[in-house]
């Protein structure tokens, strides 16, 4: 083989190795099953090569809006939500701690220090501002499909964690004013009774 071959070769080798390596192509999935059977909307059971399988094929459209829906709702959970004007677990955890250091139950009547709330979908709303194929003035974000779907399962792990610790903080606080309104009833009937 002369050199101008091997070099031929050994280029379309890299170039295949390039193409093959990219992330963010398109793939083509068989999705192709003999005998199948649909167990819910999405999800079917079938044969496939010989092997019995269960296949779940979704519209990467929906999929990416039920996550991004889960990411947003959970963080609602988590921080409230200022157009409807919920707390979430932050803002419940942030009126017990008011109410436990407030006078009326023997505290200094100054609010126990609270994190700052962070949440995590506000960082990504970045654009780039133009004029488009049809000379409209628009804001365009465009990002990989991977890339999105990865910070978005991301997010969730993070406001899953999160949602834990507001959780446990609320449940202390709670038992914390429980035990402090016990106390002060306990108390007002020792002085009532002398």
């Amino acid at each position: 083989m002369s050199r101008f071959c091997t070099m031929a070769l050994a280029l379309g080798v890299l170039a295949l190795m390039g193409c093959s390596s990219n992330p963010h192509k398109a793939e083509k999935i068989d999705t192709e099953m003999e005998n199948s059977n649909s167990v819910t909307g999405d999800t079917k059971l079938g044969i496939k090569d010989g092997n019995l399988v269960v296949q779940r094929k979704t519209q990467m459209n929906e999929e990416l809006r039920r996550l991004q829906n889960e990411v947003y709702g959970l963080e609602d959970r988590v921080y409230g939500n200022r157009k409807y004007g919920s707390k979430g677990l932050y803002g419940a955890l942030k009126t017990c701690r008011l109410k436990l250091s407030s006078k009326e139950m023997g505290g200094d009547g100054k609010l126990m220090w609270t994190e700052p709330i962070d949440r995590v979908t506000d960082k990504e709303d970045e654009f780039n501002i133009g004029i488009d194929e049809k000379d409209k003035i628009v804001a365009v974000k465009e990002e990989f499909l991977k890339d999105r779907i990865k910070r978005f399962k991301g997010y969730k792990r993070v406001l899953q964690k999160r949602q834990d610790e507001y959780e446990e903080k609320l449940e202390i606080c709670d038992a914390a004013l429980a035990s402090k309104k016990f106390d002060m009833k306990k108390k007002k009937e020792a002085a009532s009774s002398n």
